[in-house]
Protein backbone atom coordinates (compact mmCIF):
# COMPACT_ATOMS: atom_id res chain seq x y z
CA UNK A 1 0.00 0.00 0.00
CA UNK A 2 1.46 3.31 -0.96
CA UNK A 3 1.89 5.57 2.73
CA UNK A 4 0.04 8.63 2.75
CA UNK A 5 2.83 10.24 4.51
CA UNK A 6 5.42 9.34 1.50
CA UNK A 7 6.58 11.07 -1.43
CA UNK A 8 3.32 10.88 -3.44
CA UNK A 9 1.43 12.89 -0.51
CA UNK A 10 4.29 15.30 0.39
CA UNK A 11 4.20 19.03 -0.25
CA UNK A 12 6.84 20.52 -3.88
CA UNK A 13 10.40 19.72 -3.27
CA UNK A 14 13.43 18.98 -4.72
CA UNK A 15 12.64 15.52 -4.38
CA UNK A 16 9.09 15.74 -6.22
CA UNK A 17 9.97 18.83 -8.98
CA UNK A 18 7.26 19.78 -11.32
CA UNK A 19 9.47 18.65 -14.06
CA UNK A 20 7.48 15.91 -16.78
CA UNK A 21 10.20 14.21 -18.50
CA UNK A 22 10.57 10.71 -20.23
CA UNK A 23 12.88 9.38 -17.61
CA UNK A 24 9.67 10.49 -14.94
CA UNK A 25 7.23 8.72 -16.96
CA UNK A 26 8.92 5.26 -17.29
CA UNK A 27 9.76 5.37 -13.63
CA UNK A 28 6.43 6.38 -12.81
CA UNK A 29 4.71 3.83 -15.00
CA UNK A 30 7.09 0.99 -13.75
CA UNK A 31 5.45 1.81 -10.27
CA UNK A 32 1.83 2.22 -10.98
CA UNK A 33 1.28 -0.63 -13.19
CA UNK A 34 0.91 -3.77 -10.80
CA UNK A 35 2.00 -1.70 -7.90
CA UNK A 36 0.50 -0.76 -4.85
CA UNK A 37 -3.39 0.61 -4.76
CA UNK A 38 -3.04 4.79 -4.89
CA UNK A 39 -5.65 7.38 -3.46
CA UNK A 40 -7.09 8.17 -6.73
CA UNK A 41 -6.53 6.98 -10.45
CA UNK A 42 -7.95 9.94 -13.07
CA UNK A 43 -8.62 9.01 -16.83
CA UNK A 44 -7.97 11.96 -18.83
CA UNK A 45 -5.67 14.81 -18.70
CA UNK A 46 -7.24 17.56 -20.43
CA UNK A 47 -8.14 20.88 -18.06
CA UNK A 48 -10.65 18.76 -15.76
CA UNK A 49 -8.79 15.64 -15.43
CA UNK A 50 -5.24 17.57 -14.23
CA UNK A 51 -7.39 20.07 -12.59
CA UNK A 52 -8.71 16.76 -10.08
CA UNK A 53 -5.12 15.14 -10.23
CA UNK A 54 -3.70 17.93 -8.45
CA UNK A 55 -7.14 18.93 -6.40
CA UNK A 56 -6.50 15.20 -5.01
CA UNK A 57 -2.65 15.49 -4.89
CA UNK A 58 -2.78 19.10 -3.00
CA UNK A 59 -5.16 17.29 -0.45
CA UNK A 60 -2.21 14.59 0.38
CA UNK A 61 -3.97 11.81 -1.56
CA UNK A 62 -1.91 9.52 -3.61
CA UNK A 63 -3.05 9.86 -6.87
CA UNK A 64 -1.80 8.48 -10.80
CA UNK A 65 -3.27 10.19 -13.36
CA UNK A 66 -3.09 8.62 -17.45
CA UNK A 67 -4.39 9.76 -20.66
CA UNK A 68 -4.32 7.80 -24.00
CA UNK A 69 -2.23 10.83 -25.83
CA UNK A 70 -0.54 13.98 -24.20
CA UNK A 71 -1.97 16.57 -22.42
CA UNK A 72 -4.64 18.61 -23.32
CA UNK A 73 -4.77 16.36 -26.66
CA UNK A 74 -8.97 16.81 -27.31
CA UNK A 75 -11.14 19.48 -25.85
CA UNK A 76 -8.72 21.57 -24.16
CA UNK A 77 -6.59 22.58 -26.86
CA UNK A 78 -9.48 24.09 -29.12
CA UNK A 79 -11.39 26.49 -27.13
CA UNK A 80 -10.99 30.33 -28.05
CA UNK A 81 -8.89 30.57 -25.14
CA UNK A 82 -10.89 32.75 -23.39
CA UNK A 83 -11.66 32.50 -19.29
CA UNK A 84 -15.62 33.87 -19.95
CA UNK A 85 -17.40 35.30 -16.80
CA UNK A 86 -20.71 33.59 -17.60
CA UNK A 87 -22.64 36.80 -19.51
CA UNK A 88 -24.20 34.12 -21.86
CA UNK A 89 -25.69 31.98 -18.90
CA UNK A 90 -26.91 34.44 -16.88
CA UNK A 91 -28.86 35.80 -20.06
CA UNK A 92 -30.34 32.62 -20.43
CA UNK A 93 -31.47 32.20 -17.08
CA UNK A 94 -28.83 30.18 -15.56
CA UNK A 95 -27.38 32.34 -12.77
CA UNK A 96 -25.53 30.03 -11.08
CA UNK A 97 -23.77 28.93 -13.64
CA UNK A 98 -22.75 33.00 -14.40
CA UNK A 99 -21.62 33.12 -11.10
CA UNK A 100 -19.84 29.86 -10.77
CA UNK A 101 -17.95 31.03 -13.94
CA UNK A 102 -17.01 34.66 -12.82
CA UNK A 103 -15.73 33.29 -9.63
CA UNK A 104 -13.45 30.64 -11.47
CA UNK A 105 -12.49 33.66 -13.76
CA UNK A 106 -11.34 35.74 -10.81
CA UNK A 107 -9.60 33.17 -9.34
CA UNK A 108 -7.63 32.46 -12.29
CA UNK A 109 -6.74 36.14 -12.94
CA UNK A 110 -5.86 37.02 -9.41
CA UNK A 111 -4.69 34.15 -7.21
CA UNK A 112 -3.86 30.68 -9.15
CA UNK A 113 -2.58 31.58 -12.76
CA UNK A 114 -1.99 35.86 -13.25
CA UNK A 115 0.52 34.68 -15.85
CA UNK A 116 -1.54 32.68 -18.33
CA UNK A 117 -4.92 34.60 -18.35
CA UNK A 118 -4.85 38.90 -18.87
CA UNK A 119 -7.94 41.12 -19.59
CA UNK A 120 -9.40 41.01 -22.91
CA UNK A 121 -11.13 44.47 -24.46
CA UNK A 122 -14.16 43.56 -26.84
CA UNK A 123 -16.33 45.63 -28.69
CA UNK A 124 -19.70 45.13 -30.17
CA UNK A 125 -19.73 47.50 -33.14
CA UNK A 126 -23.23 49.25 -33.16
CA UNK A 127 -24.05 49.01 -36.97
CA UNK A 128 -27.03 49.21 -38.87
CA UNK A 129 -27.62 45.67 -38.13
CA UNK A 130 -27.82 45.89 -34.52
CA UNK A 131 -31.31 47.95 -33.33
CA UNK A 132 -31.25 50.26 -30.50
CA UNK A 133 -33.27 47.71 -28.92
CA UNK A 134 -30.96 44.90 -29.15
CA UNK A 135 -28.22 46.99 -28.56
CA UNK A 136 -30.01 48.26 -25.21
CA UNK A 137 -30.50 44.80 -23.68
CA UNK A 138 -26.80 44.16 -25.24
CA UNK A 139 -25.81 47.45 -22.69
CA UNK A 140 -27.80 45.92 -20.20
CA UNK A 141 -26.40 42.73 -20.43
CA UNK A 142 -22.35 43.96 -19.79
CA UNK A 143 -23.77 45.66 -16.97
CA UNK A 144 -24.97 42.85 -15.59
CA UNK A 145 -21.86 41.03 -16.26
CA UNK A 146 -20.16 44.11 -14.25
CA UNK A 147 -22.46 43.50 -11.13
CA UNK A 148 -21.29 39.40 -11.93
CA UNK A 149 -17.74 40.66 -11.44
CA UNK A 150 -18.12 42.60 -8.20
CA UNK A 151 -20.68 39.51 -6.85
CA UNK A 152 -17.17 37.79 -7.42
CA UNK A 153 -14.86 40.01 -5.87
CA UNK A 154 -12.67 40.43 -8.82
CA UNK A 155 -10.92 43.57 -8.35
CA UNK A 156 -12.15 46.99 -10.93
CA UNK A 157 -8.17 47.09 -11.96
CA UNK A 158 -8.35 43.10 -13.16
CA UNK A 159 -10.96 43.64 -15.20
CA UNK A 160 -12.71 47.46 -16.02
CA UNK A 161 -15.76 48.69 -16.14
CA UNK A 162 -18.04 48.21 -19.62
CA UNK A 163 -19.05 51.84 -20.98
CA UNK A 164 -20.59 52.82 -24.58
CA UNK A 165 -17.69 54.34 -26.77
CA UNK A 166 -18.39 56.75 -29.85
CA UNK A 167 -18.17 55.60 -33.37
CA UNK A 168 -14.61 57.11 -33.72
CA UNK A 169 -13.20 54.87 -30.90
CA UNK A 170 -14.99 51.83 -32.00
CA UNK A 171 -13.08 52.91 -35.39
CA UNK A 172 -9.73 52.97 -33.31
CA UNK A 173 -9.83 49.51 -31.74
CA UNK A 174 -11.39 47.53 -34.57
CA UNK A 175 -10.73 49.70 -38.08
CA UNK A 176 -11.87 47.12 -40.02
CA UNK A 177 -15.85 47.95 -38.90
CA UNK A 178 -17.32 49.18 -41.72
CA UNK A 179 -18.06 52.99 -40.85
CA UNK A 180 -21.13 53.98 -43.12
CA UNK A 181 -23.69 53.86 -40.34
CA UNK A 182 -21.51 53.08 -37.80
CA UNK A 183 -23.33 54.53 -34.69
CA UNK A 184 -20.47 53.83 -32.24
CA UNK A 185 -20.19 50.65 -30.07
CA UNK A 186 -20.20 48.71 -26.32
CA UNK A 187 -16.64 48.05 -25.18
CA UNK A 188 -16.47 45.45 -22.46
CA UNK A 189 -13.71 43.12 -20.56
CA UNK A 190 -13.30 39.53 -20.70
CA UNK A 191 -10.30 36.88 -19.06
CA UNK A 192 -8.27 35.17 -22.17
CA UNK A 193 -5.34 32.66 -21.58
CA UNK A 194 -2.10 33.20 -23.59
CA UNK A 195 -2.00 29.41 -24.32
CA UNK A 196 -5.21 26.46 -23.46
CA UNK A 197 -2.87 24.08 -23.40
CA UNK A 198 -0.19 25.72 -21.28
CA UNK A 199 -2.62 25.90 -18.57
CA UNK A 200 -2.93 22.49 -19.11
CA UNK A 201 0.78 21.96 -18.83
CA UNK A 202 0.42 23.87 -15.96
CA UNK A 203 -2.06 22.00 -14.26
CA UNK A 204 0.00 18.71 -14.32
CA UNK A 205 3.59 20.01 -13.93
CA UNK A 206 1.93 21.24 -10.32
CA UNK A 207 0.35 18.28 -9.96
CA UNK A 208 3.40 16.33 -10.22
CA UNK A 209 5.15 19.11 -8.07
CA UNK A 210 2.64 17.33 -5.74
CA UNK A 211 3.78 14.10 -5.87
CA UNK A 212 1.27 12.85 -8.73
CA UNK A 213 2.23 10.24 -11.18
CA UNK A 214 1.15 11.86 -14.83
CA UNK A 215 1.24 9.52 -16.76
CA UNK A 216 0.82 10.52 -20.91
CA UNK A 217 -0.10 7.81 -24.01
CA UNK A 218 -1.26 5.51 -21.39
CA UNK A 219 -4.57 4.03 -22.72
CA UNK A 220 -7.48 3.28 -19.82
CA UNK A 221 -9.06 -0.15 -22.07
CA UNK A 222 -11.40 -0.98 -19.05
CA UNK A 223 -12.62 1.00 -15.66
CA UNK A 224 -13.46 -0.06 -12.15
CA UNK A 225 -14.04 1.01 -8.92
CA UNK A 226 -10.97 -0.60 -8.04
CA UNK A 227 -8.74 0.77 -11.20
CA UNK A 228 -7.94 0.19 -14.34
CA UNK A 229 -6.55 -1.73 -17.16
CA UNK A 230 -4.27 0.31 -19.16
CA UNK A 231 -1.69 -0.15 -22.14
CA UNK A 232 1.33 2.04 -22.82
CA UNK A 233 0.60 3.66 -25.84
CA UNK A 234 4.94 3.06 -26.69
CA UNK A 235 4.88 -0.38 -26.21
CA UNK A 236 1.95 -1.78 -26.47
CA UNK A 237 2.22 -3.77 -23.02
CA UNK A 238 -0.95 -4.07 -20.74
CA UNK A 239 -1.19 -3.84 -17.16
CA UNK A 240 -3.44 -3.11 -14.08
CA UNK A 241 -3.19 0.13 -11.94
CA UNK A 242 -5.07 -0.44 -8.64
CA UNK A 243 -6.93 2.45 -6.79
CA UNK A 244 -9.18 3.09 -4.16
CA UNK A 245 -11.60 5.85 -6.47
CA UNK A 246 -11.56 6.02 -10.08
CA UNK A 247 -12.33 9.21 -11.65
CA UNK A 248 -13.78 9.57 -15.39
CA UNK A 249 -12.48 12.65 -16.50
CA UNK A 250 -12.25 11.78 -20.11
CA UNK A 251 -14.60 14.41 -21.69
CA UNK A 252 -16.11 13.36 -25.07
CA UNK A 253 -14.83 9.98 -24.62
CA UNK A 254 -16.51 9.59 -21.16
CA UNK A 255 -19.41 7.22 -22.01
CA UNK A 256 -16.93 4.81 -23.71
CA UNK A 257 -15.39 4.09 -20.38
CA UNK A 258 -18.50 4.09 -18.30
CA UNK A 259 -21.65 2.12 -18.63
CA UNK A 260 -25.01 4.59 -18.48
CA UNK A 261 -22.87 7.86 -19.18
CA UNK A 262 -24.47 9.88 -22.27
CA UNK A 263 -22.60 12.62 -23.87
CA UNK A 264 -24.01 15.00 -26.40
CA UNK A 265 -20.56 16.64 -28.52
CA UNK A 266 -21.18 19.95 -29.62
CA UNK A 267 -18.21 21.49 -32.33
CA UNK A 268 -17.04 24.77 -31.58
CA UNK A 269 -15.01 25.43 -35.10
CA UNK A 270 -12.83 28.35 -35.56
CA UNK A 271 -11.03 30.06 -38.32
CA UNK A 272 -7.37 31.49 -38.93
CA UNK A 273 -6.85 34.76 -40.41
CA UNK A 274 -3.03 36.13 -41.58
CA UNK A 275 -2.53 39.88 -39.73
CA UNK A 276 -3.21 41.45 -42.81
CA UNK A 277 -6.94 40.36 -43.14
CA UNK A 278 -8.56 42.50 -40.84
CA UNK A 279 -5.27 44.95 -39.87
CA UNK A 280 -4.55 45.99 -36.31
CA UNK A 281 -6.70 45.17 -33.71
CA UNK A 282 -5.91 46.51 -30.71
CA UNK A 283 -9.46 44.87 -29.12
CA UNK A 284 -11.76 41.60 -30.15
CA UNK A 285 -15.10 42.13 -31.53
CA UNK A 286 -18.37 40.86 -30.70
CA UNK A 287 -20.71 40.02 -33.89
CA UNK A 288 -23.98 39.24 -33.55
CA UNK A 289 -25.72 36.06 -34.43
CA UNK A 290 -28.39 37.09 -36.76
CA UNK A 291 -31.85 36.14 -35.32
CA UNK A 292 -30.10 34.76 -31.80
CA UNK A 293 -30.61 36.87 -28.95
CA UNK A 294 -27.49 36.05 -26.58
CA UNK A 295 -24.87 34.41 -29.24
CA UNK A 296 -21.77 36.26 -30.78
CA UNK A 297 -19.20 35.26 -33.42
CA UNK A 298 -15.90 36.71 -31.49
CA UNK A 299 -13.18 37.86 -33.27
CA UNK A 300 -9.33 37.24 -31.05
CA UNK A 301 -6.82 38.89 -32.02
CA UNK A 302 -3.31 36.25 -30.89
CA UNK A 303 0.08 37.71 -29.59
CA UNK A 304 1.56 36.39 -32.77
CA UNK A 305 -0.93 38.55 -35.38
CA UNK A 306 -2.86 36.13 -35.94
CA UNK A 307 -7.12 36.24 -35.90
CA UNK A 308 -9.31 33.79 -34.98
CA UNK A 309 -12.70 33.94 -35.25
CA UNK A 310 -15.29 31.59 -33.94
CA UNK A 311 -17.33 30.07 -32.79
CA UNK A 312 -20.14 27.35 -33.84
CA UNK A 313 -22.33 25.12 -32.13
CA UNK A 314 -22.99 22.08 -33.69
CA UNK A 315 -23.83 18.75 -32.62
CA UNK A 316 -22.25 15.91 -34.10
CA UNK A 317 -23.41 12.48 -34.62
CA UNK A 318 -21.82 9.20 -34.67
CA UNK A 319 -18.74 7.90 -33.00
CA UNK A 320 -16.06 10.67 -31.69
CA UNK A 321 -12.94 11.20 -34.13
CA UNK A 322 -9.43 11.69 -32.02
CA UNK A 323 -9.20 14.81 -34.02
CA UNK A 324 -12.29 16.98 -34.95
CA UNK A 325 -12.06 19.06 -38.40
CA UNK A 326 -13.82 22.21 -39.40
CA UNK A 327 -16.84 21.18 -42.16
CA UNK A 328 -16.98 24.07 -44.87
CA UNK A 329 -20.44 25.09 -43.44
CA UNK A 330 -18.91 26.03 -39.98
CA UNK A 331 -16.07 28.12 -42.04
CA UNK A 332 -19.27 29.56 -44.64
CA UNK A 333 -21.14 30.76 -41.37
CA UNK A 334 -18.48 32.05 -39.58
CA UNK A 335 -17.11 34.09 -42.72
CA UNK A 336 -20.93 35.62 -43.76
CA UNK A 337 -21.61 36.77 -39.91
CA UNK A 338 -17.68 38.06 -39.83
CA UNK A 339 -18.78 40.23 -42.90
CA UNK A 340 -21.64 40.90 -41.86
CA UNK A 341 -19.94 44.07 -39.90
CA UNK A 342 -16.61 44.56 -42.22
CA UNK A 343 -15.30 47.25 -44.64
CA UNK A 344 -13.86 45.24 -46.89
CA UNK A 345 -15.50 41.58 -46.54
CA UNK A 346 -13.48 38.74 -46.70
CA UNK A 347 -13.74 35.54 -48.80
CA UNK A 348 -12.99 31.61 -48.40
CA UNK A 349 -9.35 32.27 -49.55
CA UNK A 350 -9.00 34.44 -47.57
CA UNK A 351 -9.36 31.97 -44.45
CA UNK A 352 -6.30 29.70 -43.98
CA UNK A 353 -6.55 27.67 -41.44
CA UNK A 354 -9.33 26.29 -38.96
CA UNK A 355 -9.81 23.96 -36.03
CA UNK A 356 -12.87 22.64 -34.29
CA UNK A 357 -13.58 21.37 -30.47
CA UNK A 358 -15.54 18.63 -29.10
CA UNK A 359 -17.61 20.09 -25.99
CA UNK A 360 -18.65 16.86 -23.57
CA UNK A 361 -21.90 18.61 -22.87
CA UNK A 362 -24.04 16.37 -20.61
CA UNK A 363 -27.53 15.09 -22.45
CA UNK A 364 -29.87 15.71 -20.70
CA UNK A 365 -32.78 14.41 -22.27
CA UNK A 366 -34.95 11.71 -20.99
CA UNK A 367 -34.98 8.85 -23.24
CA UNK A 368 -32.91 9.96 -26.60
CA UNK A 369 -36.44 9.89 -28.06
CA UNK A 370 -37.85 13.15 -30.26
CA UNK A 371 -36.21 16.11 -31.00
CA UNK A 372 -33.43 17.22 -28.88
CA UNK A 373 -32.69 20.48 -28.01
CA UNK A 374 -29.88 22.72 -29.78
CA UNK A 375 -26.37 21.96 -28.61
CA UNK A 376 -26.34 25.69 -28.46
CA UNK A 377 -29.28 25.38 -26.12
CA UNK A 378 -27.91 23.19 -23.61
CA UNK A 379 -26.85 23.98 -20.47
CA UNK A 380 -23.02 24.16 -19.65
CA UNK A 381 -23.87 23.23 -15.65
CA UNK A 382 -21.19 20.57 -15.55
CA UNK A 383 -22.36 16.80 -13.07
CA UNK A 384 -20.61 14.59 -11.52
CA UNK A 385 -22.21 10.89 -11.61
CA UNK A 386 -21.24 7.97 -9.92
CA UNK A 387 -21.98 4.30 -11.68
CA UNK A 388 -23.26 1.28 -9.64
CA UNK A 389 -19.72 -0.08 -9.46
CA UNK A 390 -18.70 3.36 -7.97
CA UNK A 391 -16.46 4.61 -10.80
CA UNK A 392 -16.65 8.89 -10.65
CA UNK A 393 -17.92 10.23 -13.79
CA UNK A 394 -17.54 14.26 -14.23
CA UNK A 395 -18.86 15.34 -17.79
CA UNK A 396 -20.31 19.13 -18.94
CA UNK A 397 -19.06 22.21 -17.82
CA UNK A 398 -16.05 24.22 -19.43
CA UNK A 399 -13.08 25.63 -19.71
CA UNK A 400 -13.19 28.40 -17.49
CA UNK A 401 -14.57 26.41 -14.66
CA UNK A 402 -12.24 23.30 -14.81
CA UNK A 403 -11.29 24.18 -11.48
CA UNK A 404 -14.68 23.72 -9.66
CA UNK A 405 -15.66 20.34 -11.83
CA UNK A 406 -12.18 18.86 -10.51
CA UNK A 407 -12.94 19.77 -7.12
CA UNK A 408 -16.73 18.44 -7.12
CA UNK A 409 -15.32 15.08 -8.57
CA UNK A 410 -12.66 14.92 -5.84
CA UNK A 411 -15.38 15.37 -3.47
CA UNK A 412 -17.32 13.12 -4.69
CA UNK A 413 -14.51 10.49 -5.09
CA UNK A 414 -13.66 10.97 -1.14
CA UNK A 415 -17.06 10.39 -0.06
CA UNK A 416 -18.12 7.46 -1.80
CA UNK A 417 -14.80 5.69 -1.40
CA UNK A 418 -14.18 7.04 2.07
CA UNK A 419 -10.85 8.61 1.42
CA UNK A 420 -9.29 10.38 4.53
CA UNK A 421 -8.80 14.03 2.76
CA UNK A 422 -9.91 17.13 4.33
CA UNK A 423 -11.05 20.30 1.70
CA UNK A 424 -9.99 21.26 -1.78
CA UNK A 425 -6.98 24.38 -1.93
CA UNK A 426 -7.14 24.74 -5.44
CA UNK A 427 -8.60 28.08 -5.07
CA UNK A 428 -5.70 29.44 -3.60
CA UNK A 429 -2.69 27.36 -5.38
CA UNK A 430 -0.66 29.37 -7.38
CA UNK A 431 0.35 27.46 -10.54
CA UNK A 432 3.50 26.46 -11.53
CA UNK A 433 5.08 29.75 -12.91
CA UNK A 434 2.67 32.13 -11.13
CA UNK A 435 3.46 35.54 -10.25
CA UNK A 436 1.82 38.96 -9.95
CA UNK A 437 1.84 40.60 -13.65
CA UNK A 438 3.94 43.64 -11.96
CA UNK A 439 6.41 40.94 -10.94
CA UNK A 440 6.44 39.27 -14.33
CA UNK A 441 6.42 42.81 -16.41
CA UNK A 442 9.79 42.99 -14.71
CA UNK A 443 11.24 39.68 -15.92
CA UNK A 444 13.98 40.44 -18.85
CA UNK A 445 12.28 38.37 -20.82
CA UNK A 446 10.77 38.43 -24.41
CA UNK A 447 7.36 39.73 -24.92
CA UNK A 448 4.17 38.04 -27.03
CA UNK A 449 4.34 34.70 -28.73
CA UNK A 450 2.69 33.22 -25.95
CA UNK A 451 -0.88 32.50 -27.60
CA UNK A 452 -0.18 31.81 -31.03
CA UNK A 453 -0.97 27.87 -32.38
CA UNK A 454 -2.94 25.47 -30.40
CA UNK A 455 -0.59 22.89 -28.49
CA UNK A 456 0.31 19.47 -30.53
CA UNK A 457 1.96 20.03 -34.21
CA UNK A 458 -0.98 19.67 -36.79
CA UNK A 459 -3.62 20.73 -34.62
CA UNK A 460 -4.07 23.65 -36.86
CA UNK A 461 -5.40 22.40 -40.15
CA UNK A 462 -4.81 24.04 -43.65
CA UNK A 463 -7.46 24.47 -45.48
CA UNK A 464 -6.15 27.33 -48.48
CA UNK A 465 -3.29 29.26 -49.32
Amino acid sequence: MTSRTGPAASAPSAASSSSLSAGRRARDLAAAVGGDAVDVLVVGLGATGAGAALDAASRGLSVVAVDAHDLAFGTSRFSSKLVHGGLRYLASGQIDVAHESAVERGVLMERTAPHLVRAQPFVLPLTPLVSPGRAALARAGFRAGDALRLAARTARATLPAPRRISATETRHLAPAVRADGLRGGLLSWDGRLTDDARLVTALARTAAAHGARILTRVRALELTASGARVRDGLTGEEGGIRARAVINASGVWAGGLVDGIRVRPSRGTHLVLRPESLGPLPAGLHIPVPGETNRFVLVLPQDDGRVYVGLTDEPVDGPVPDVAEAPETDIGFLLDVLCSVLDVPLHRADVVGAFAGLRPLLDTSADGSGTPPRTADVSRRHAVLTSSEGVVTVVGGKLTTYRRMAEDAVDTAVRVRRLPAGPSRTASLPLVGAASPHALAALPAPRGGGGGAPAGGGVVHRVAG
